[in-house]
């Protein structure tokens, strides 16, 4: 690519905060634009070249394969949060070893998710009462997209690795590179070889391993500290367990918050599949407006533990503060933008008006709530940078599980089954958690500074 690696790596730990955050975070939104349009493109594509029942299945699927990719980018936060302290630091013997053996489970479990992903599909589709129009398509697609499971791994490990030490760019041109191919092979696979969905399933996992060999090429041949070196490939326990104390809990809450979207897609299903279709044309653009909060949420983490490492622990606060400015003035702005052009964005996916209006339902009702989100997901990220990730694990699963659930049941039991109000689900579960963990930080870090104690 020609890019220069000592320009490409950031030392967060001096410098002007703001600066810094906005020179790592674009890059990394601009890459989860462009890795989130893998799974966008698929919809584009069978939405308007296939049907319905083809973009309800695609967006039906989406929640089981967030559970074990969740999972694994929990333990990969652990790992950055690891790398990122031995660099700030300066350690560089520790943070070789963090690499090795971050990408050797790297390998390890990519084939482990690959067949365990392929094992749930059927039994995890019933279980969430897809209709029989719908069920044929989505296990095709999602059993064709669990093969391709090691190379989304090893390239979000490896891009992982990238970011803990400041660098987003690299990364970046990666997915761009890869995103094009992937909307190159959907319409090539529907169009030309008439694949159907079948056809974007396989365009998605070939773009994955090319983008999994190009950052293993960028890893083995960099001359900086966190290379990857084959010959040293193996797994470091004392380094495994600092990485699952931190990654473990982040993996966890991910999984479980996902595996509580799966019964939300369940009650969502209930109501056919022009509204599952509206629902997922919401979940794209609901994904959407989220990337800047997320893409700040890993900006926290790295920034937070480089200056921990470090010992800069007056930047720590600071940095916390800025980011979450940050996020929520970027949020506001996607949030009003899509409020009022709803409809046209929902329209992008299909041209069906009944899809379109539960699309733009669900939209309008919960837009703007993604502001209480904004709060939960950076101070997750700088609580974590921190090295505390089991309590805004505890939060995250009281409020994005127990509380919508609890509300959902008492809801469709008690009170009215309409779509507006299981989609609302998501809203009352951000709100909750936003208030338990400001509290939560204020409580535990309002007047403490540095790494935990316990």
């Amino acid at each position: 690519m020609g890019v220069n690696e000592k320009t490409s790596v950031k030392d967060m730990t001096e410098g002007n905060i703001v600066w810094l955050l906005i020179q790592f975070s674009v890059p990394l939104i601009i890459g989860n634009l462009f890795q989130m349009m893998y799974n966008t493109v698929d919809s584009l594509v069978v939405g308007n070249f296939v049907g319905k029942e083809a973009l309800a299945a695609v967006g039906s699927t989406t929640m089981i394969v967030n559970m074990l990719v969740f999972f694994f980018n929990g333990v990969s936060t652990g790992a950055g949060v690891v790398i990122s302290r031995y660099y700030g630091a300066k350690e560089n013997g520790r943070l070789h070893t963090a690499v090795e053996t971050t990408m050797f489970v790297t390998f390890v479990c990519g084939v482990l998710f690959t067949f365990i992903g392929i094992l749930l599909v059927h039994p995890m589709l019933i279980f969430m009462s897809t209709p029989e129009d719908v069920m044929d398509a989505a296990t095709v697609y999602l059993r064709i997209y669990f093969m391709g499971m090691l190379g989304l791994l090893v390239y979000n490990m490896g891009s992982g690795i990238l970011r803990a030490v400041g660098d987003t760019r690299r990364p970046l041109l990666f997915l761009i590179f890869t995103s094009v191919v992937n909307a190159a092979l959907d319409l090539l696979f529907v169009i030309v070889f008439h694949a159907g969905i079948a056809g974007v399933a396989y365009a998605t996992i070939i773009a994955q391993f090319i983008s999994a060999a190009m950052i293993l090429v960028l890893l083995t041949r960099s001359k900086e500290v966190y290379r990857l070196t084959w010959r040293d490939l193996k797994c470091d326990l004392p380094v495994l367990k600092q990485i699952f104390m931190i990654g473990l809990p982040a993996g966890v809450q991910s999984v479980v918050t996902a595996f509580s979207n799966v019964f939300v897609q369940s009650y969502i299903n209930s109501f056919g599949s022009a509204c599952m279709a509206g629902w997922s044309c919401y979940n794209k653009l609901d994904t959407f407006i989220m990337l800047p909060m997320q893409s700040m949420a890993q900006a926290a983490t790295t920034f937070v533990g480089q200056n921990v490492g470090a010992g800069k622990n007056d930047r720590v606060n600071k940095g916390t503060v800025q980011t979450m400015a940050l996020t929520v003035g970027i949020t506001a702005v996607t949030a009003a933008l899509l409020f009022f052009f709803a409809a046209p964005a929902n329209g992008i996916f299909t041209d069906d008006g009944e899809v379109i209006r539960y699309g733009v339902l669900f939209l309008q009702t919960n837009v703007f709530f993604l502001l209480f989100n904004c709060i939960n997901h950076t101070l997750a990220g700088a609580l974590r940078g921190r090295g505390d990730s089991a309590g805004p694990m505890i939060i995250m699963l009281l409020n994005f599980v127990a509380v919508r659930q609890v509300y959902l049941f008492i809801l469709t039991r008690y009170i009215s089954n309409t779509p507006r109000l299981v989609g609302f689900s998501y809203p009352v579960g951000w709100t909750a958690c936003c208030v338990m963990e400001v509290a939560y930080f204020y409580l535990r870090w309002g007047k403490k500074k540095g790494v935990p104690n316990g």
